[in-house]
């Protein structure tokens, strides 16, 4: 398969993320948005990596996913925090955390 169709995935699947994010008022919905738009960045990485013949952007790639793993766990541990407050939390409730 050409490139072109692997670049387009990626771009639809951001756009699904962005709209995801920006629509979405439940923190874990817009947590999973979030994470689709890393992945579809991901893919284009890897995409241009190999249309390129060059390792460069898998290596990116290894590095990104390092990052989202750390947000999963600083993310998840801040949405468990508001959801131990009040069960049906939507975004606005950050100020719950305020001590």
């Amino acid at each position: 398969m050409p490139g072109a169709w692997y670049l387009t995935l990626a771009s639809i699947l951001f756009v699904v993320g962005a709209v995801g994010l920006l629509v979405r008022r439940n923190v874990l919905v817009m947590f999973m948005c979030v994470e689709l738009m890393l992945n579809a960045v991901n893919l284009t990485f890897v995409t241009f990596a190999r249309m390129l013949d060059d390792i460069g952007g898998q290596i990116v790639v290894f590095f990104v996913l390092v990052v989202a793993a750390a947000e999963v766990v600083v993310g998840l541990g801040i949405i468990v925090a508001i959801f131990r407050r009040r069960a049906g939390a939507t975004a606005d409730d950050i100020s719950l955390l305020k001590g």
